[in-house]
């Protein structure tokens, strides 16, 4: 789904279809995204502990409704995501495509057991790829993933979860944003489990 991110969405679909996917949607959301969930959420004030800007919580249902849509238009019983067992995307995801296809049987392969078992966390997975030839965007450098769209820029795991590991801010991207006359700096900075948003009046 294109939400504003920075991302080759031709090359995209090479490695999808290189990997035997029979058909490759790749959707552009960006005017849903804001006008069915940023406006919205802005118009709430809907800020996180006064400070995170919830754009990867309100991404998710955004994605999850076009892909229900797909599913219904191509007659699919079954979708599937991505997220980890025990994080919130995972609740994002489902509670949107039980919400609007009640009948869906959902696909979460981080809580099927041959898989959390034979990939144990981002280094198995990192040296599966490497294996197979399968291109990811992290490194055991840099193992950290990386959330963006049009309202907010994430990044977690990896040595970013570590307290003891300082000064990372060079390494990662900053997204700044005019929202309402706010200037709005996001980033991830070592020693800290939360995203920075700093806002000032211009």
């Amino acid at each position: 789904a294109n939400i504003g991110q920075d991302e080759d969405f031709e090359a995209a679909r090479k490695k999808a279809e290189s990997l035997g996917a029979k058909k490759v949607f790749i959707e552009d959301l960006r005017r849903d995204f804001v006008e069915d969930f940023i406006w919205p959420s802005i118009q709430a004030s809907a800020v996180y502990e006064d400070r995170y800007l919830l754009g990867t919580a309100i991404a998710r249902p955004c994605i999850a409704r076009r892909q229900v849509e797909i599913a219904r238009k191509e007659g699919a019983q079954f979708v599937s995501h991505g997220a980890t067992g025990k994080g919130n995307d995972q609740i994002r995801f489902e509670l949107t495509c039980y919400a609007l296809y009640p009948e869906v049987k959902i696909i979460a392969p981080w809580r099927i057991p041959e898989f959390y078992n034979r990939f144990r966390g981002r280094t198995d997975l990192m040296e599966y790829a490497q294996k197979h030839g399968i291109p990811v965007p992290v490194t055991p450098q840099a193992p950290w993933s990386m959330d963006a769209n049009l309202m907010h820029i994430s990044y977690e795991s990896g040595i970013l979860e570590n307290p003891k590991v300082e000064n990372l801010a060079s390494d990662l991207e900053v997204l700044t944003l005019i929202l309402g006359g706010l200037h709005t700096a996001v980033y991830r900075s070592g020693g800290c489990q939360q995203n920075h948003i700093i806002c000032k009046k211009q």
